[in-house]
């Protein structure tokens, strides 16, 4: 009954808030569900987290790279593999589309080493879907609370519109995996989008569906 979902999409689009409303309307239906995030949702990723977001000093988009990895391949180890093996819902903010979002388009980095990478680091697994919130970079940007701000979310909004390229192309090239939300959308019919997508999987998978999780 395990089912993966990840969302995707810039600074700002609307992500955190998102899964939270996701998750809380998937416990409604029965399922356990694990609300997890990257990079950082271990003791391990948020020492890896802080050196990422938090750290000064320049870091070059390899070292980068292999940082957000090293994280992603405990993070499946030791989160997200563990959930699926039981059974849970696993919903969570960032997976290995960031990686070729920002560090393939944004960075503009080797994509079929990163491909390889990616599928290293998390052991070959996928998302069974992929949420891509799409909003302009600049609007994400400027809804960005400046006191959150990190690292790469200070980047030129050059940059983060090369990202918000890379998220289209990727879900240009693997629809049945990745829908595309209007983030520009209130958060209420966002979700209400996004649980369009989620409800029948969780039908199939044997959940109830009511008033509340339709």
């Amino acid at each position: 009954m395990a089912l993966f979902i990840s969302a995707e999409g810039g600074e700002g689009a609307g992500k955190t808030e998102l899964v939270r409303a996701l998750a809380e309307q998937a416990e409604r239906c029965g399922a356990e569900v694990v609300r997890t995030f990257e990079p950082g949702a271990t003791p391990l990723g948020a020492a890896l987290r802080e050196q990422l977001l938090q750290n000064d000093e320049p870091i070059a988009p390899w070292t980068e790279t292999f940082l957000f990895l090293a994280d992603r391949a405990h993070h499946v180890d030791q989160v997200i593999r563990p959930a699926l093996a039981r059974g849970a819902v696993v919903i969570c903010d960032r997976y290995l589309d960031s990686t070729f979002a920002y560090q393939g388009y944004g960075r503009e980095l080797d994509l079929d080493l990163l491909r390889a990478m990616n599928r290293q680091a998390g052991g070959g697994l996928l998302p069974n879907l992929t949420l891509f919130l799409d909003v302009p970079a600049g609007v994400a940007l400027a809804r960005a609370r400046p006191e959150r701000r990190d690292r790469i979310g200070l980047e030129t909004v050059d940059f983060h519109s090369r990202v918000l390229e890379g998220y289209k192309r990727i879900a240009l090239a693997e629809p049945e995996r990745v829908k595309t939300l209007d983030a520009m959308s209130p958060l209420p019919e966002v979700v209400a989008a996004a649980w369009a997508h989620i409800a029948p999987r969780l039908q199939r998978l044997g959940y109830r569906m009511d008033e509340a999780g339709r």
